[in-house]
């Protein structure tokens, strides 16, 4: 084995023959770019694309049954499957951007895609000689999932990219906006979107759903000169492998008595970005093996062995994502919860008495209550919570990440109570009625589910925003993209785990039958608050253990 400064040379000579490949570092000047003027515009283009996806996703199943003639089961299988992918894509866009070429460059060309996923499914709802096609409607459908999945983790990393790293309550903000949007986008859909497709017909409101995508991007282009652009590294999914791969191969390899001479790349070769330099942690220390210098890491002609060899940041990045994907886990759970709304909670209140004098309210409807609490709440955390929070804490952004989607995990519980209060209640007038074996509506106001709608919304606020905003904050910079699509993803679990806990609840304990005023709706509430209250214990023992990134 060659001397320690042997190596050291070699290293230097590769770094030197790699600078020019990397290319100038391209940070920005804080003067001339980013911050809210261009951070607004990726807002807009945000809440644009969410309406023109909402007011397709709100009717689909409609749209399937009645333009396609689809049973009851098939459309919903196939919205289901739908609509998880639409969230699963976002690992496509956000490996492409973090590998390949960049948020913005990866936004754009995934949107081409959406466009045109738009189109299709507009000209399969207008011409004659493509309606009732289910090629054409599915084709535009998956090229929507895969253009506006793929958009997702990209759209928001974008936007946080606009403030720098010290500007933590700049972000903060920008979390609390960017989620806002997505609800007002919503509300918009349930809506303006809904009442427009039942007066006007699909290939109206397809076609203000393709002229928004339209907008979207033309107000992302316009800002072109204002935006950062984050520097990419190359793809991260290699990058993590390679620490795998070069730690199991010196498995049984001693760690040299000083840590300094465990390899650390410098200079333009760093793979961090904005002078990022990620700090030594003792966790999964076995890792570090894979920064131990030896001759056998070297070719004959000196080149450097990225499978033998890796630098002390690829070691910390595998870290952070180990270290990210315990508090990751703890919000599947959450999203199941939100999942409930356009489910359970909507089985529930169709056996309540739905009149509000003449009117008829739709049990769907009433989710608009979940989206009017983040609407009106998330200003009045950001405006009036945080500033009288930071007075008490000392932190720049009133509270820790972790302990505002620590908060928002409660919520889950006190909505999931609430539930069972109003659903034990509803079965006790169903019997004290005579109404246990009909299945009919009991006389009970179905405004009562109001305060459980409204809890989601206020537990979204605090965790989904919080989960965001820690994803982003915590990710190695060049990851970022990737961990945002992490957190999109728990949407899609979180569907996949309200069916199955549905089924085998249900399964084993036959509590929720066809006719609800028989079944034991409450006990499922009691059992996912239980379920929500563990994950709650675990999300704190977690969270107690989770060491944050030194900045």
């Amino acid at each position: 084995m060659g001397s320690v400064d042997e190596l050291r040379i070699s290293l230097l000579e590769f770094e030197e023959n790699r600078n020019e490949e990397i290319g100038p570092n391209t940070s920005p000047v804080k003067q001339q770019t980013g911050g809210w003027k261009a951070s607004s515009l990726i807002l807009f283009t945000e809440l644009c694309l969410c309406i023109s996806f909402f007011g397709i996703t709100k009717n689909l199943v409609v749209y399937l049954k009645t333009e396609l003639h689809e049973d009851n089961v098939t459309a919903g299988a196939h919205y289901s499957t739908w609509v998880g992918t639409c969230y699963l894509t976002a690992l496509i866009g956000a490996y492409v951007s973090d590998s390949y070429w960049g948020n913005y460059l990866t936004i754009m060309v995934f949107g081409i895609i959406y466009m045109s996923g738009m189109v299709t499914l507009t000209l399969s709802a207008s011409l004659s000689v493509l309606k009732h096609s289910p090629f054409f409607t599915f084709l535009g459908l998956y090229m929507i999932s895969l253009g506006s999945g793929s958009i997702k983790p990209c759209l928001s990393a974008f936007g946080a990219d606009q403030f720098d790293n010290t500007d933590t309550r700049a972000k903060a903000s920008f979390f609390s906006w960017y989620y806002l949007s997505i609800k007002i986008a919503v509300f918009i859909a349930s809506t303006v979107v809904v009442w427009i497709q039942d007066n006007y017909g699909w290939t109206i409101v397809f076609g203000i759903a393709t002229l928004l995508v339209g907008i979207a991007f033309l107000s992302l282009v316009s800002g072109s000169g204002y935006y950062r652009y984050r520097k990419r590294s190359g793809s991260p999914f290699t990058r993590l492998c390679q620490v795998i791969v070069a730690a199991s191969r010196k498995y049984n390899m001693n760690f040299p008595e000083d840590n300094s001479l465990l390899y650390q790349a410098k200079g333009k070769l760093a793979i961090v970005q904005e002078n990022e330099e990620l700090e030594h942690t003792p966790r999964f220390s076995f890792l570090d093996k894979a920064a131990i210098v030896t001759t056998s890491d070297f070719s004959i002609s000196g080149a450097l062995n990225p499978w033998s060899l890796c630098t002390m940041s690829q070691v910390e990045e595998l870290k952070s994502i180990l270290n990210l994907l315990p508090i990751w886990a703890t919000f599947i759970l959450f999203s199941s919860v939100v999942s409930q709304e356009s489910s359970v909670f909507v089985e529930q209140g169709m056996v309540m008495d739905r009149h509000f004098g003449s009117l008829n309210i739709s049990p769907a409807s009433l989710s608009s209550f979940s989206v009017l609490a983040v609407v009106v709440f998330a200003p009045i955390y950001d405006k009036i919570i945080v500033p009288i929070a930071c007075r008490f804490t000392k932190i720049e952004g009133g509270m820790s990440h972790l302990q505002r989607a620590g908060i928002g995990l409660l919520f889950s519980i006190l909505s999931m109570s609430s539930a069972a209060i109003v659903e034990a209640k509803r079965l006790q007038i169903a019997r004290d009625e005579g109404l246990t074996h009909k299945n009919v509506a009991v006389p009970m106001s179905i405004f009562w589910q109001i305060p459980q709608y409204t809890l989601v919304g206020v537990g979204e606020v605090f965790s989904q925003v919080g989960l965001l905003e820690f994803f982003y904050d915590q990710a190695p910079d060049s990851m970022r993209s990737l961990c945002m699509a992490l957190a999109f993803l728990t949407v899609s679990l979180g569907n996949y785990v309200t069916s199955f806990i549905l089924t085998v609840v249900n399964w084993v304990t036959g509590w929720i039958p066809d006719n609800l005023n028989e079944g034991h709706l409450d006990r499922f509430f009691w059992l996912v608050a239980g379920l929500c209250l563990i994950n709650l214990v675990v999300f704190a023992f977690c969270a107690s253990r989770y060491r944050y990134k030194r900045k």
